[in-house]
């Protein structure tokens, strides 16, 4: 082949190069052309799987220190239960003036709680000049301490000695209080007569021609 037939396929590929060349050099050299209208935005692709789980964090610090508690102790205590008892007579009828008159024994479950004491029946008191005479509990032989004696009094003044000496008055009366600090177990608890202080004795009665009682409660604190 002569070198005159050899140059045709050479231009033709010269011109090629220059056709696949020339818009990449127009795209560099002139960047501000026109572009073409947005295209539709494309469908939600499908949720993708659950990634795999982290690792556990660092352990958080230790927090401050708190103030001290208050220790409290429960204490379970039994319900409360009733406790009394009643002695009554008849017809007592004491005359004496001094001593006891009638007693009535009774069992006490606690130490810490309180005794309700009450005597009910006639009493009388007679004299010529003024004259006092006392009713009070004994608990196993002596009189309340906590906080005071339980006692009840009959005082008449003087008046003609003609008028006293046919007054006869037998009236119901009672001797009633609390006394705390008898402790627990058997209590003896009675009624005396005595005198007042400073006062001469009378004559007196106690329970005439009546039912005449004690009644012991014991009562909680």
């Amino acid at each position: 082949m002569s070198p005159v037939s050899a140059r045709p396929p050479l231009l033709l590929l010269l011109l090629l190069l220059v056709c696949l060349a020339l818009p990449l050099y127009a795209v560099e050299k002139f960047p501000s052309c026109l572009q073409g209208p947005t295209g539709n935005p494309g469908r939600e692709g499908n949720p993708g799987t659950n990634g795999i789980p982290g690792t556990p964090g660092i352990p958080g610090r230790d927090g401050l220190k708190g103030e001290k508690g208050e220790c409290i102790n429960e204490i379970f205590e039994e319900p409360w239960r009733p406790n009394y008892k009643q002695c009554a007579w008849s017809a007592l009828n004491y005359g004496i003036d001094l001593g006891k008159i009638a007693d009535c024994t009774f069992t006490k479950l606690r130490s810490d709680s309180s005794l309700r004491v009450l005597f009910s029946g006639s009493l009388r008191l007679k004299c010529k000049n003024a004259c006092c005479q006392r009713w009070y509990f004994t608990f196993n032989g002596a009189e309340c301490t906590g906080p005071l004696p339980v006692e009840s009094i009959i005082y008449l003044d003087q008046g003609s000695p003609e008028l006293n000496s046919t007054i006869n008055i037998h009236r119901t009366s009672s001797v009633e209080g609390l006394c705390e600090g008898v402790k627990a177990g058997l209590v003896d608890v009675a009624v005396w007569v005595g005198t007042c202080s400073d006062y001469p004795r009378g004559d007196a009665s106690t329970g005439w021609n009546s039912v005449s009682r004690i009644i012991i409660e014991e009562l909680p604190k």
